[in-house]
């Protein structure tokens, strides 16, 4: 999602700037569970996924909306996994790995929101910028 709001005939610096964030926030998440599977004698054993969506057109809802849609559809995915393994970890008293996708799905659904009020157009220029310069849309 970084690189299509970064391309230059998108150019939504704000959006790009949520998105790389968001990865990386992600890699960092995915580097700890590796880790936490390592120190635990298990084996990390990566696997070929999906080759992600490059464009994010859509005629109804706009680029920015539907991405920002599949983000969050993308962070509910990751909390439901993430507390399967709780539950495992719990039945096995390793109360050791835990996280904070609450309020990432939160935050997400909120940026959707203000989206879905805004619409095509200006408005998400404007959201745009707020991302860009404030970091957070109030």
């Amino acid at each position: 999602m970084f690189a299509y709001f970064d391309r230059d005939n998108v150019a939504l610096k704000g959006l790009a700037k949520f998105f790389k964030e968001c990865s990386l926030e992600e890699r960092e998440h995915a580097e700890k569970l590796m880790e936490y599977q390592n120190k635990r004698g298990g084996k990390v054993k990566l696997q070929s996924i999906l080759m992600p969506y490059s464009e994010f057109d859509h005629v109804e809802k706009g680029d920015a909306l539907y991405a920002m849609e599949l983000e969050l559809s993308l962070e509910k995915l990751t909390n439901e996994k993430l507390l399967n393994l709780h539950t495992v970890t719990e039945r096995n008293h390793d109360v050791q790995f835990r996280g904070r996708r609450v309020e990432a799905i939160k935050k997400i659904s909120e940026y959707e929101a203000h989206l879905r009020r805004v619409g095509k157009g200006h408005g998400v220029w404007h959201f745009d910028q707020m991302l860009l310069h404030d970091g957070a849309v109030a």
